[in-house]
């Protein structure tokens, strides 16, 4: 594609890294930009810029929050003994809009995958087993994709967990192999955390 100035290709260069984003959709949304007012642009470059400078993840959960400890973390009326296991903020937002669930969450930043030099030293393992160690918890719940990482990532986790005292559970998969739960809709999700079942009986 052929840009009549420097400046809107280098835009749309960076628009055109973000997932999803084509060349064309990053045209597209810079010349909205340019349309817009100076006080338009401000603010929305400022959001990017204060998102960027002052967003936090939950020291307990790992979740992206606005303070050290997420409002998940810190309601009064969450069930504590309860841990639901995702790989990123994404999933437990499409956990949180079935309203099927009470309790908190673990956000491991991603899945274990070889291929991509992903290892479990690269995710937020050691502070799952650090919030088990305390004692409060009862069950822990693996809601990850249901993908060759996505199981990677549950059966590594349930060999380190296993001796614990706590109970293991994956969700029903009623979600296709291959489906990640942020694409997943909020009834088939809902079913299948609320008929979740014991790990171990997936690989007995």
């Amino acid at each position: 594609m052929e840009f009549s100035s420097k400046l809107l290709q280098q835009a749309v260069d960076e628009f055109g890294r973000l997932p999803g984003v084509g060349q064309k959709t990053a045209l597209r949304l810079v010349l909205h930009l340019l349309k817009q007012s100076d006080g338009e642009v401000a603010r929305f470059t400022g959001a990017i810029d204060q998102l960027k400078e002052q967003i936090k993840y939950c020291k307990v959960c790992f979740n992206i929050s606005d303070h050290d400890v997420c409002d998940i973390c810190s309601s009064m009326k969450r069930d504590k003994t309860m841990i639901c296991v995702v790989e990123d903020t994404r999933d437990v937002m499409a956990i949180e809009n079935t309203n099927q669930y009470q309790g908190v969450y673990h956000v491991l930043g991603g899945l274990i995958s070889p291929m991509d030099g992903i290892g479990p030293s690269d995710l937020k393992i050691e502070g799952l087993a650090s919030r088990i160690a305390s004692g409060e918890v009862k069950e822990i719940i693996l809601a990850l994709s249901a993908t060759m990482e996505g199981d990677t990532t549950i059966f590594y986790l349930y060999r380190k967990l296993k001796e614990s005292a706590v109970q293991i559970s994956t969700i029903a998969r009623g979600i296709a192999f291959g489906g990640e739960l942020e694409y997943v809709d909020e009834i088939t999700l809902g079913r299948s955390i609320a008929t979740r079942v014991p790990y171990e009986r997936n690989i007995g």
